[in-house]
């Protein structure tokens, strides 16, 4: 989608109502519900974390956004594709803050590039226990991007219309901490696989934008 074309519907995304569940649920793994239930308690104590949808042009002033695919580690995120964001610190202001600071230190885009133009639906990640808030952003340039080298092993440029795009609905058998394999709903985005809570939230960005196209 070019980007121009993009900017002209960001007041309807920003008036746009949030489907939330709806939209998260075509992207929920099946072992989802049960892991919620076996957090008991542990949910009330959840942390909490913010992350960023950017959108930006590229060189050919099409709209495109950014991914990372995190290091290879002993967690339970490890080598996943993830939107650039991170865990809440007392020292923010708010958890938008959170989202617009991890995006600088992982990414490297500075704070003052982006304008902040929806908030999304918050989405529980079972095996961390955060609460996660995602919001979607703008930058009216590309970004000079700079990877974190100790979090981030790849940055990931996708195409707008790519997520757009049914066909780059996958069912695609995973690895996970709980399973030693398990089919899961999921995005093939750049020859990644996007599943789990990102592709939740995608899914509902994806169905914001495919609103306000009609």
């Amino acid at each position: 989608m070019n980007f121009n074309k993009f900017l002209k519907l960001i007041s309807k995304i920003e008036e746009a109502p949030l489907p939330g569940e709806q939209a998260h649920f075509k992207m929920v793994p099946p072992f989802r519900q049960d892991l919620i239930k076996q957090q008991g308690n542990a949910i009330k104590k959840a942390k909490k974390a913010g992350v960023l949808v950017l959108f930006y042009p590229d060189k050919n002033n099409e709209t495109y956004f950014i991914l990372m695919l995190r290091k290879t580690y002993k967690g339970v995120h490890s080598a996943q594709v993830s939107l650039p964001g991170g865990k809440y610190e007392p020292e923010d202001q708010n958890i938008k803050a959170t989202a617009l600071r991890e995006t600088f230190e992982e990414v490297g885009v500075p704070i003052k590039m982006i304008k902040v133009v929806k908030t999304l639906s918050q989405v529980y990640i079972p095996p961390s226990n955060f609460y996660v808030q995602p919001f979607a952003g703008i930058c009216k340039i590309k970004p000079d991007f700079i990877k974190e080298d100790a979090e981030v092993e790849a940055l990931i440029e996708v195409p707008l219309k790519d997520l757009l795009d049914d066909k780059t609905l996958i069912d695609k058998w995973v690895e996970t901490s709980y399973s030693a394999g398990v089919e899961v709903p999921a995005f093939q985005l750049n020859g990644f696989t996007v599943w789990g809570a990102t592709a939740m939230m995608l899914s509902e960005i994806k169905d914001i934008i495919s609103e306000t196209l009609f």
